[in-house]
């Protein structure tokens, strides 16, 4: 076989019961990453009390969690391209779990630190795997769409997380604990191994045509018999097998611009996103709420998550996506701003609603974009390290708010993270390349330069 034409066969196909049994697989992943992202956040505020640790030890405990995403990110890349996508979603999901489970077992804060930098690298290798996942198993036409579904199912781990958090944490001494017992459980991803594919287009990418036509041909199968005679694919374009994309690869032009674009867009959806939800808790409490209040009102706020991706999830495959980013940037610094300037509990609470809404949606957006920017050979590699120096940021961010936060109070962390927020929409703006051209159209087949595009 000369060429299985994996990404025109994918795009032909009708959405399906395998593409709907893949997203779950995928948006379970995401659950307990979601889960896991906030319980040093949730706990944090308990662990003030209970072992004396101060706003700066929670700074270093964050900033280097941040790191372990950077490596994690970056090395999910490299594997991804060696064992594939499926086997590396596995092993990352595998991996978070099982440090997030040795959590719940610190003994003290040294302890917990060197489980929770381990958990956060397994979470952030995750959601590059899945990303890139995402991307080259669904059609071009609805991938951003499907990547947002699984947003949408994904982000409820975390109020549901937060709500057991603010429930569970005041019982007692010990209850914390618990909430790592719970982000521990994306271990179960395992039973859902039997229902994911490997992904063709990484199978072709490495010349190996017989083992993508394998998968195709299985898949079409499945299709067919749920949907009748499929269409004809688009006739193939000719690609040269993908040899290991080394790090330098990342210097050449085509692939450096979308590189530093995606460095700027993680980097500060990184530093906005978590200055809010690992820092809202505790800076409550040091304002004056009890931790019972602050654990309980962030719970609240973190429900407009999962309407925030299902709203990426309308917009994302109607409108250009760089826009969509851009808008949704400015809403979060705007209603961020906000939260900060109120110290009243219903405004806090509809602000950061607000926050999480459009920060969701934000985030949903930013997963199907990120991989549209590369071609085959360098997207595992493109994704992954803009996305790790976007998590290797934020080593740097809690040490900036824990200053901001000494030197001139509370609600100079808010105009901080809502400048950040402003500086992503405004460089996506300018510089951000469109996408949607390259997706095909409804109706006429999409031309072979289009298709070896994405």
């Amino acid at each position: 076989m000369q060429q299985a034409n994996a990404l025109n066969r994918l795009d032909r196909l009708p959405v399906s019961r395998f593409h709907k049994a893949t997203l779950l697989a995928v948006s379970f992943a995401y659950f307990f990453e979601f889960a896991d992202i906030n319980t040093f956040a949730t706990t944090a505020p308990k662990l003030v009390d209970l072992w004396g640790i101060t706003i700066d030890q929670v700074a270093y405990v964050t900033s280097l969690s941040f790191v372990g995403m950077c490596l994690g990110s970056v090395v999910a890349g490299a594997v991804a391209d060696r064992l594939g996508r499926k086997r590396t979603l596995l092993l990352t999901t595998l991996f978070f779990g099982v440090f997030s489970f040795a959590s719940a077992f610190s003994w003290d804060l040294v302890s917990l630190t060197v489980f929770r930098v381990l958990t956060s690298a397994g979470l952030s290798a995750m959601t590059v795997v899945a990303v890139i996942y995402v991307n080259e198993m669904y059609p071009s036409a609805v991938r951003g769409k499907y990547q947002a579904y699984a947003i949408v199912v994904g982000i409820c781990g975390t109020p549901v997380t937060n709500l057991i958090a603010s429930g569970v944490v005041p019982l007692a001494d010990w209850t914390w604990r618990l909430v790592y017992l719970w982000g521990s459980l994306g271990i179960l991803l395992v039973l859902f191994t039997r229902h994911l594919k490997e992904s063709p287009r990484w199978h072709e990418s490495r010349g190996d045509h017989a083992s993508a036509d394998a998968v195709l041909r299985d898949i079409e199968a499945r299709v067919a018999a749920e949907h009748g005679p499929l269409p004809e694919p688009a006739p193939p374009v000719e690609e040269k097998p993908v040899a290991k994309a080394p790090l330098r690869l990342l210097l050449q032009r085509k692939y450096l611009l979308p590189t530093l674009l995606l460095t700027v867009l993680w980097v500060t959806q990184t530093i906005g996103f978590f200055g809010y939800s690992s820092w809202a808790p505790t800076l409550l409490a040091k304002e004056g709420f009890s931790v019972e209040k602050s654990v309980f009102y962030v719970a609240l706020t973190t429900v407009g998550a999962p309407l925030g991706s299902y709203l990426a999830a309308l917009v994302t495959d109607r409108f250009e996506r760089k826009w969509c980013l851009a808008a949704f940037g400015t809403l979060i610094a705007l209603c961020g701003l906000l939260y900060g300037l109120t110290f009243n509990p219903v405004l806090i609470i509809v602000f950061g609603f607000l926050v999480n809404l459009f920060e969701r949606g934000y985030t949903a957006l930013g997963y199907a974009y990120s991989p549209e920017l590369f071609d085959t050979r360098g997207r595992s590699l493109g994704t992954s390290v803009s996305y790790g120096l976007g998590r290797l940021s934020n080593a740097a961010g809690p040490l900036i708010v824990a200053a901001l936060y000494h030197a001139h109070g509370y609600r100079s962390v808010f105009y901080f993270i809502a400048g950040t927020w402003l500086v992503g929409a405004v460089v996506l703006g300018i510089f951000g390349p469109r996408t949607r051209p390259a997706r095909p159209a409804p109706a006429p087949a999409p031309s072979a330069g289009a298709a070896g595009r994405v």
